[in-house]
């Protein structure tokens, strides 16, 4: 099987499909020369997601830039205060364990896909999108699908919107 390569320029011009598509590619969970990721950011992240397991939030709160926002469809641009009152306050009880799939990056952005596990056994997949600055979780953009597939505690909230 041959290997074909193609710049990330070329890959981000070719749309939200062709990223999609690069995202769903089997099992890579890291960061290497190839993406341009920094091992030191590569580390941030993967400690950010790790800390969702800890249930506490000062680990978090400790990776997140002091000026951190948080975008979703749901929420717009919300301040670290929000998202841990929002966001992190309904879900990481409801969180069993996230597993990350890929880590795609460059320089200080990377975008990372993840199956989530929820205590009531199901799963769902989130790509995020995340701005890293002095080694800290400055900005997250997080696209998720409709009420099916999104099982959490807001999945009420998504399906007025879908």
């Amino acid at each position: 099987m041959s290997k074909i390569t193609m710049s990330r320029r070329t890959l981000l011009e070719a749309g939200a499909w062709a990223l999609a598509a690069a995202v769903a590619t089997p099992e890579s969970v890291s960061g290497d020369e190839e993406t341009g990721l920094s091992p030191k950011n590569e580390a941030a992240i993967r400690k950010y997601y790790a800390a969702w397991h800890l249930k506490e939030w000062r680990p978090i709160d400790m990776l997140l830039a002091d000026d951190f926002t948080f975008s979703s469809p749901l929420d717009d641009h919300i301040s670290k205060s929000a998202f841990k009152t929002g966001c992190w306050g309904p879900q990481h009880d409801f969180i069993e364990h996230m597993d990350l799939k890929r880590i795609i990056g460059n320089g200080n952005e990377a975008f990372v896909m993840y199956v989530c596990r929820v205590k009531n056994g199901k799963t769902f997949r989130n790509v995020e999108y995340l701005r890293l600055r002095d080694e800290k979780v400055a900005a997250i953009e997080c696209y998720f699908g409709a009420k099916n597939n999104f099982p959490s505690a807001v999945s009420a909230t998504v399906g007025q919107l879908f």
